[in-house]
C-alpha cells in the first residue's frame, strides 16, 4: 500500500508541442497527485528515433513545465524507465495506446511491474503527431 501522494510519470519528446501531448498530460493529471514529464533528451531521442527534436531539450522542458498541468520536469538521459524511477519516484507511467500490445510495452510492463509500477494507456491523438508535423515542416522548407 502506498503512503503518500500517488506521483505520475508521463516520458515524451514534447518536440513541436501539440494536442496529443496537451491530451496525454490532462488525462494523467486526472490520475494522480503529484504529474511529472519525463522530457527525452535530444541523443536519446536520436538514438530511439532516428532524430534530433527541432525543439532543444532545455526549451521542451520549459514548455512542459510552463502550460501548469506537471508538477515537475525531467529530463531523461538514458533509455531506461527504472533510471527515471530511481530519481522520480513514480507510481504510474502513463504511455500512449499505440504502445499497448507492443513489443515496447510489453518490455515497459515487464520493467515496472517488479518496482510496483503501473503502465496506464490513454487514446492516441492519431490526427496529430510530432512525426506528421516534422514531415509537413520539413516538406513545406525550401531546398537548399
Amino acid at each position: 500500500m502506498s503512503v503518500g501522494p500517488s506521483i505520475g510519470y508521463v516520458p515524451g519528446v514534447y518536440d513541436l508541442f501539440h494536442v496529443g501531448h496537451l491530451n496525454v498530460l490532462r488525462q494523467a493529471r486526472e490520475l494522480c497527485d503529484v504529474l511529472v514529464a519525463g522530457v527525452v533528451s535530444d541523443e536519446m531521442c536520436r538514438q530511439a528515433k532516428g532524430m534530433v527534436p527541432f525543439v532543444p531539450l532545455e526549451e521542451r522542458l520549459a514548455i512542459v513545465d510552463a502550460i501548469g498541468i506537471v508538477d515537475a520536469t525531467y529530463a531523461e538521459t538514458t533509455p531506461d524507465k527504472r533510471d527515471a524511477w530511481a530519481q522520480v519516484g513514480f507510481h504510474r507511467v502513463f504511455k500512449g495506446d499505440d504502445w499497448r500490445g507492443t513489443e515496447r510495452g510489453d518490455a515497459l510492463e515487464r520493467t515496472m511491474a517488479p518496482l510496483g509500477v503501473e503502465v496506464v494507456y490513454f487514446p492516441y491523438t492519431v490526427h496529430t503527431s510530432s512525426t506528421q508535423l516534422r514531415a509537413v515542416i520539413t516538406a513545406a522548407r525550401p531546398a537548399s
